[in-house]
């Protein structure tokens, strides 16, 4: 754990600031800039509003939006407290990808005379309409479950940007990958996988519905009440879409035989015992922080002998499920062919990304920053580190070819013009 003292002296003044990319030092400057000649680009918007890409900052601008519901693993702390978290997510937006993203928290967003924690859906979609205008995209963070889901889902359909909740999809995207090369190690399509998955709220849910759009049939989810069954009467809606039939009713009747073991819930839910019961070759996400499901020391003793992945959420940890591997650039490739959406294809294709470039050779660069870790892939090594500068290229490029293929690209592109530029803007970005 960090010293407080020394996260406070980081944090002291903020993160974010403006940065002026045009000159204002005449004049002449300040009548371009604002009165007189502003209104000639007023003019040019009101009659054609697509000109607010090419006049404005609308098409490199993401609202990191959150009302605090859900902070971290600190849980329901409001909006104001989530500021810290949302500019930090924008100086990720900026150092990855070159993506300029401000912090939008949301407070009044509560349903009338509920408890603390309940969102009412409503109130952040109006919000978040009533700014998008300003912005080519949005990042939905921290928001509580279930109203995380119709708040994106009704946003996503009604504004004709992209609209990412991170909290939901970016884990998934990155699983996704994770397990894309656990497959390939074991020699497995992912149709043959046998997962089980422990933690049923935002990630939870999206990770089932990115595996089974890559091809994973067999999912087993569980919650606090144990396997997430067609028996039960207890279920939300986005919990019954993935019951299954079985009359396994607990997290260790699920596991065993099991491939993949996905947490995204509580620390030590899991024991030695339960991960031996896993079939021969298991692969082990334990992803909740700041403590998993299952020490990866645990594992190492139980498995002794065995071959096995292990992944966790932390970075002192081999094979890190960090967001930072998707977020930046999936929004980096969708704002560049003006997507409309955020679509599975995307999601998938940066997954696919993701997957192949942890298959490859690692630069000297990137291993001098983790000269404690072996980064060839194998049961270590499944997952790209962040500071691996072919991300904003890999990545953002399959993001912007998928959203090209599936139509929801609003602008016209020249892939291979696309991938030549992002090489450019890589390589000046130094």
């Amino acid at each position: 754990m960090f010293d407080r003292d020394a996260v406070m002296k980081y944090h002291l003044g903020g993160k974010v600031a403006v940065k002026l990319p045009k000159p204002l030092r005449t004049k002449e400057d300040l009548c371009l800039a604002y009165t007189p000649g502003v209104a000639h680009a007023v003019k040019a918007v009101a009659a054609d509003p697509a000109a607010a890409y090419a006049c404005t900052a609308k098409p490199n601008l993401v609202a990191v939006v959150s009302d605090g519901t859900a902070i971290l693993g600190l849980g329901d702390l409001g909006a104001l407290a989530s500021i810290p978290v949302m500019e930090g997510k924008a100086v990720l937006f900026k150092a990855f990808a070159d993506v300029d993203a401000w912090p939008v928290p949301v407070a009044h967003c509560r349903k009338d005379g509920m408890d603390s924690g309940r969102t009412d859906p409503e109130r952040v979609i109006a919000a978040v309409k009533a700014i998008a205008p300003q912005y080519g995209g949005v990042n939905l963070e921290d928001i509580a479950a279930p109203a995380c889901f119709e708040i994106e889902d009704r946003l996503d359909a009604e504004l004709d940007i992209p609209v990412f909740h991170d909290d939901q999809w970016g884990t998934a995207v990155i699983s996704l990958s994770g397990v894309m090369n656990y497959a390939q190690l074991a020699g497995r399509r992912l149709g043959e996988l046998k997962v089980v998955m422990n933690g049923a709220g935002a990630a939870g849910i999206r990770i089932c519905e990115m595996c089974k759009a890559a091809g994973v049939k067999d999912v087993t989810m569980c919650d606090s009440k144990g396997v997430i069954s067609t028996a039960r009467t207890d279920l939300n809606p986005y919990k019954r879409k993935h019951a299954v039939d079985t009359d396994k009713k607990t997290l260790k009747e699920a596991l065993v035989g099991a491939d993949v073991f996905i947490g995204v819930s509580a620390a030590n839910v899991l024991s030695g015992e339960d991960v031996k019961t896993m079939g021969e070759f298991p692969a082990i996400f334990a992803m909740a922080n700041p403590d998993p499901e299952i020490d990866p020391a645990v594992v190492a003793e139980a498995l002794k002998g065995r071959r096995y992945v292990m992944v966790t959420g932390r970075s002192d940890y081999p094979n890190q499920i960090n967001n930072v591997l998707g977020f930046p650039y999936l929004f980096r490739g969708a704002l560049d062919v003006r997507a409309r959406t955020i679509n599975k294809e995307m999601k998938v294709a940066a997954a696919q990304a993701l997957a192949a470039l942890a298959r490859q050779d690692v630069p000297d660069d990137v291993k001098a920053i983790y000269p404690n870790e072996t980064l060839e892939f194998g049961t270590g090594y499944i997952i790209p580190k962040p500071f691996d500068r072919r991300l904003f290229v890999e990545v953002s490029y399959a993001v912007a070819e998928a959203a090209v293929r599936s139509g929801v690209a609003q602008a016209k592109v020249d892939l291979a013009a696309y991938r030549a530029d992002l090489e450019r803007r890589n390589a000046e970005r130094g």
